[in-house]
């Protein structure tokens, strides 16, 4: 299968994608924290705010027929891999046109078309499922690979360790990402471990391993794309470290109170879109017009997901019995 852009430079193509998927995230997330404040959304909201070329970055290195895994903080992920923000928004409103049918909401958002398998609410839950899935593709003899998201606070779940010992002793097509802002909720990353070099837990199963900048597209392009090589030539999996920022707290109930004000600037200098943005216009692949209209396109991208999402209908009450168990389809059940 033919990669999704090209893989030896940066051409303008890719840094307008970088720039535009970003950019939609962004405003994305922002208006979810209007609503949330609104009472439209409901129940629990991770926003993605800061860590967006952890997707993006990702996205250009990788094949169309990858799979994608993560926990709760999932809006930022289908979106980069072409989910329709009309879908997502309907998601987080529970109403019946959502990618997951409006069952899942903020946590749980499915896209098969893109290969998204989900956003998990277990904190490390989907850490095994990711090598599963890696396990089908090897199994199935296909070139895919699973790229499987977790959280800094993840890495601490018994089930991370078994999943990456399993799939560096099986040598499967598996990129293991550990998404590192800093909190795992409010609690700093120095506080709750004596590694505090995350991808060196890695070592432990002798599985190559890497910290990556993550507030940077470029880099994180080139460090997925090196794991994927790996991995498509058969030579297993790789953990890679992303360390980024989240600019609001751990969800919406969140303050964040925990860190500073001087934090919080220091990272926004290195704003990922920011960069994606003067890189567009220092090599001329954009002039100020160009993306102020691109700009104007993604705000009516989304203020048109929420406009669908809220004449969009609930579901019907049957509907909660439907997607629990696979649909029998045998010649002697009659209905």
């Amino acid at each position: 299968m033919e990669p999704l852009f090209d893989q030896k430079t940066f051409t303008r193509e890719t840094y307008l994608y970088w720039y535009e998927s970003m950019m939609l995230m962004r405003k994305f997330e922002e208006k979810c924290a209007q609503l949330y404040g609104q009472q439209k959304i409901r129940g629990f909201c991770h926003l993605y705010i800061g860590q967006e070329a952890c997707v993006s970055g990702a996205v250009t290195a990788l094949q169309a027929g990858d799979k994608w895994i993560t926990a709760y903080r999932d809006h930022a992920h289908p979106l980069g891999l072409g989910t329709s923000a009309r879908g997502v928004m309907a998601e987080l409103f529970g109403k019946s046109t959502g990618c997951s049918k409006g069952k899942g909401g903020s946590m749980h958002i499915f896209d098969k078309e893109h290969n998204f398998i989900g956003g998990h609410g277990i904190v490390g839950g989907q850490v095994p499922l990711g090598a599963g899935l890696a396990f089908a593709e090897k199994y199935s003899g296909t070139n895919n690979l699973c790229m499987c998201y977790m959280g800094d606070g993840a890495v601490r779940q018994g089930a991370f360790h078994e999943a990456l010992n399993m799939a560096m002793t099986w040598k499967l097509p598996v990129i293991f990402v550990i998404e590192n802002n800093g909190y795992a909720m409010g609690t700093s990353v120095e506080r709750t471990s004596n590694m505090r070099e995350l991808y060196r837990l890695a070592d432990a199963f002798d599985m190559p391993s890497e910290p990556v900048d993550a507030m940077s597209a470029e880099a994180v392009h080139f460090a997925v794309k090196q794991a994927a090589d790996r991995a498509r030539s058969g030579n297993g999996p790789t953990l890679l470290e992303f360390r980024t920022y989240r600019y609001r707290g751990h969800s919406m109930s969140d303050p964040a109170k925990y860190r500073t004000k001087e934090e919080l600037e220091e990272y926004r200098t290195k704003d990922p879109i920011e960069q994606v943005r003067e890189a567009l216009l220092s090599k001329g692949y954009a002039t100020e017009e160009n993306l102020a209209h691109i700009d104007a396109k993604i705000k009516e991208i989304v203020e048109d997901s929420v406009k669908f999402a809220e004449e969009s209908p609930y579901p019907e009450p049957d509907e909660i019995y439907r997607d629990v168990y696979a649909e029998p389809n045998y010649p002697f059940i009659k209905e």
